[in-house]
């Protein structure tokens, strides 16, 4: 029979992998790309050196076939690197829009380009945002006709919303595709965390086509008549908004925000508690429209062709429409049509009886992708796709070749002893073995029913371990980017990947259905919808128990050079090898493996200096964050930044903004981590800090008794950590440095509500250079610090002492090297008698760009320079490190983009 051809004759024999073309055209062009975005050359260098390897690739196609193969490599390389510097070149224009975004309000005439959804904003209000593209912006006599991208948000506060006739408050207005609207508005350039490590916020949106920010009331927002944009655009966003409504009329309003994300890629209604489940788990890409969607689409809509008996082109003619059709809807972008493109030309390969190599395949997506936009190789999307498609083509595909593959073969036709010759020895055992414990079975199931049993059971063993064997070897190959932009070990994804994937399978077709029947007759689609939805309670099950594990949230700094390189090398390896012999393939899994362990559980040596004081202003926009090393390379971290005045907020800056950072130092563990005091620009981080750090220790001074303080000291104590408080006259060595505690004083009295003057105020001194760090102390504390100097006895209970000092002693005490200037630089803190006396020649200033708030205040800035400080502030350099010798203070700029 034709069809035993697959069967290899023996599963430890060599085989010859397929040839890929493609698949190494598109790594010398991926290559290229990365060596042009960092090594920039002028434009001809590359065209000359393009021209040159074509010329001699074409003398040598007719002599030497490899070397003109190579040759032609290397024109695809140096094409890589003129197309990403051509692209970075020619970036994207605001055409002088970005000039009204001064701090002015402007009038904007735009048209909306992309609708968002509407979602609860706190204190009942909602909000919606939706992108548009400018038409006019006029500013007095200002104006300028123009077209420019903007992000604009749209809110309503309780009062502002309308009321139905029985008093139910009426949904906010949505903004359609094409609506012109008039409003006005401050505009503001979208702005990046300036610290190494921090997200590309600004480029994020560049890329969408967004290049200002803006917000308004939607009771200042009119609609104009007329409409503006393209009728197919149009057509999309309506049916991509009448499937969001389906999916919330079929499903309740917890699985439909989990369905929009993983059915049409609409991520508005998830929570963060959601994402970081899946997240920490390892199965994210679950919650998101990518790859794995279009391949189980596709399998479906192939399988059912196939079974009405349509032709293999008919069949993979609609299976490509559909697919395209569904990446067209979703508009989740580059992820969904890189598989839709990889897809397609697997089919057409398919069709023309070459060999269906999924490398090649691959190859040609990538490529494709790449030429289109060069800077998608850089992302890590891209590369993640990238990667885990030639894991398994390269990797998973031969190792199942070689082993499952053929016993599952093996089980068909069981009854018939002719096909058992067909087969290598060892699955024609199996099949024997298989007949003999089917004659021990009960003969009332019949030797048919007896045989189909063991059949199945053997198939779902196997079909187990092929599940279990993919997504091993797929989260080992993982590990390293995993690491690199995400800084997660995903300890629990292959147990998670296992149970969740299977149910991924079953939960699309079956929401597909359930959509496509709910637009003929609701009751129609209530079959398919529950078992849509038990498939999505299954994954969610999963995913909550094994990622609400505390050792799922196993968190890595940035891998050294060193472990990358190794890391890269062992999946390249690994790949090689797995096309060899049995001990081949299983060396190289086994090195695969261990890569992979040591990636996740080796501990970096972190960017420090040694033998100084380094403090580090971490620039987390309008708070606090400081970073401090001692000279021995102890760690302390005070404060964690938040959001400004107590706002509600998703985004998190212990994990987005400062979390980064640490890690992109290398730190995986902090020594101490001191809260200054509890307002949110301070306090908000701190939780995530101190889960992500586990520090040895949390030091804290006078905090008010408000539920979230006190969750936060239970949350401290039950992940080990020691809380300490601390009041002025304290004072601690640590790491070869002496810490001394100026306020609060010991029987400070807090309110019912966090203060400023609650700070913890402390000064660093190593050798004869000193810090002093003032928290958000206003006025009345530096006055106290300056003339009362009060002190008490010491403390035996303790490793702290208190430093009894004379009141004359103490503005001797304040003076400092450096002065981390107290509340953002505010008119309440930094009077002149306080800068006065601690004589800073360097000063630092933690505050937010164009904050509502006027800091820094111009007359702290004058005291400042009367002094002769010279002052830096993260909202004009970004982080900023200091470092102290003993004798000297040498600031750095931590982040020059």
């Amino acid at each position: 029979m034709s069809s035993t051809k697959a069967i290899p004759q023996s599963t430890s024999s060599a085989r010859k992998p397929p040839r890929q073309p493609l698949l190494w055209a598109a790594l010398a062009y991926g290559i290229g790309v990365a060596v042009g975005a960092y090594a920039w050359r002028p434009p001809l260098w590359w065209v000359l050196a393009t021209l040159g390897f074509l010329a001699a690739g074409a003398y040598y196609v007719s002599r030497r076939v490899w070397l003109a193969f190579v040759l032609g490599l290397g024109a695809l390389f140096f094409t890589g690197a003129l197309a990403i510097q051509a692209s970075t070149a020619r970036g994207p224009s605001d055409d002088g829009a970005l000039a009204f975004a001064d701090g002015e309000e402007v009038v904007v005439t735009a048209h909306v380009t992309h609708e968002g959804q509407i979602r609860e904003a706190g204190f009942g209000g909602t909000r919606q945002s939706v992108d548009i593209e400018t038409e006019e912006l006029t500013n007095g006599d200002r104006r300028l006709v123009v077209r420019a991208g903007v992000r604009l948000g749209i809110y309503a506060k309780e009062s502002d919303q309308d009321y139905d006739e029985s008093g139910t408050r009426m949904p906010m207005r949505m903004f359609r595709y094409g609506e012109r609207l008039r409003f006005p508005a401050k505009l503001r350039a979208p702005r990046n965390f300036r610290n190494p490590g921090a997200f590309d916020y600004r480029g994020y949106l560049v890329d969408h086509g967004i290049v200002m920010l803006a917000s308004s009331k939607i009771t200042r927002v009119e609609v104009l008549p007329g409409f503006v944009g393209n009728r197919v655009e149009r057509m999309r966003q309506g049916v991509h908004r009448s499937l969001v409504r389906k999916i919330h009329a079929l499903w309740s309003a917890e699985d439909a925000a989990l369905m929009d994300a993983a059915v049409v890629g609409e991520s508005a209604f998830l929570t963060p508690a959601t994402r970081l489940d899946f997240q920490r788990s390892g199965t994210y890409h679950i919650l998101v429209v990518s790859g794995m969607n279009v391949s189980i689409l596709a399998f479906v809509v192939f399988w059912v062709m196939r079974r009405l008996r349509l032709s293999d082109f008919l069949a993979s003619l609609l299976t490509v429409m559909l697919c395209t059709a569904y990446a067209f809807v979703t508009d989740v972008g580059p992820p969904v049509w890189r598989a839709v493109l990889m897809l397609t030309v697997y089919l057409d390969v398919r069709l023309l009886y070459r060999g269906r190599s999924v490398l090649n395949a691959l190859g040609a997506a990538a490529l494709g992708v790449m030429v289109m936009d060069p800077k998608s190789f850089l992302g890590a999307s891209f590369q993640l796709t990238f990667l885990s498609v030639w894991a398994l083509g390269a990797i998973a595909v031969p190792v199942l070749e070689r082993t499952s593959q053929a016993y599952q073969f093996g089980l068909r036709h069981l009854r018939s002893a002719d096909f058992d010759r067909t087969l290598p020895p060892q699955v024609a055992q199996l099949r024997l073995d298989l007949r003999m414990i089917a004659e021990r079975l009960p003969q009332w199931l019949g030797g048919r029913a007896s045989l189909a049993i063991v059949g199945a059971g053997v198939h779902g063993v196997l079909s187990v371990y092929e599940v279990l064997c993919v997504s091993a070897l797929m989260q080992c190959a993982l590990v390293l980017p995993m690491a690199y932009y995400f800084h997660r070990a995903t300890v629990m994804g292959i147990p998670a990947n296992a149970l969740a994937v299977p149910l991924t399978g079953i939960l699309m077709p079956t929401s597909a259905l359930a959509l496509g029947l709910g637009y003929v007759w609701l009751p129609l689609a209530k079959l398919p919808a529950l078992l849509a939805a038990a498939s999505l309670h299954g994954i969610t099950g999963t995913v909550r128990g094994l990622g609400g594990l505390r050792i799922a949230d196993y968190r890595v700094p940035l891998p050294e050079t060193s472990t990358i390189v190794i890391g890269a090398c062992a999946v390249g390896i690994a790949m090689v090898l797995a096309w060899q012999r049995r001990a081949f393939v299983l060396c190289g899994i086994a090195l695969l493996a261990a890569t992979s362990l040591w990636v996740s559980a080796a501990v970096p040596r972190p960017h420090m200096r040694a033998g100084v004081l380094e403090v580090t202003a971490i620039d987390v926009g309008q708070g606090d964050s400081l970073l401090v090393v001692s000279p021995q390379g102890k760690t302390l971290l005070i404060d964690a930044g938040g959001p400004v005045g107590g706002q509600q907020s998703e985004f998190d800056f212990g994990e987005n903004v400062v979390s980064p950072y640490l890690w992109e130092r290398r730190i995986s563990h902090l020594d101490v981590v001191v809260l200054s005091h509890a307002h949110s620009d301070h306090i908000g981080g701190i939780h995530t800090v101190l889960k992500n750090f586990r520090p040895r220790e949390f030091w804290v001074g006078a905090l008010p008794e408000t539920a979230s303080v006190r969750a936060l000291l239970s949350y401290a104590t039950s992940l080990g950590i020691r809380v300490v408080r601390h009041s002025d006259g304290d004072s601690i060595e640590f790491g070869g440095m002496q810490v001394r505690v100026f306020s609060p004083p010991l029987e400070w009295q807090t309110s019912s509500q966090p203060r400023n003057n609650d700070s913890l105020v402390m000064r660093l001194q190593y050798k004869d250079s000193s810090v002093l760090l003032e928290g958000d102390a206003e006025i009345m504390v530096e006055q106290r610090m300056v003339r009362q100097g009060e002190s008490s006895g010491d403390d035996p209970t303790s490793r702290k002492t208190r430093d009894v000092t004379h009141p004359a002693e103490i503005a001797n005490l304040l003076k400092s090297d450096l002065l981390k200037v107290g509340h953002h630089g505010s008119a309440t803190s930094s009077s002149w008698e306080f800068i006065h006396a601690v004589q800073p020649r360097w000063a630092i200033i933690s505050v937010g760009r164009g904050n509502s708030f006027g800091h820094p205040r111009l007359e702290t800035l004058q005291r400042l320079e009367q002094e002769g400080a010279a002052t830096y502030r993260t909202d004009l350099n970004g982080a900023v490190s200091f470092y102290l010798d003993g004798h000297t203070v040498s600031p750095q700029l931590a982040c020059l983009r």
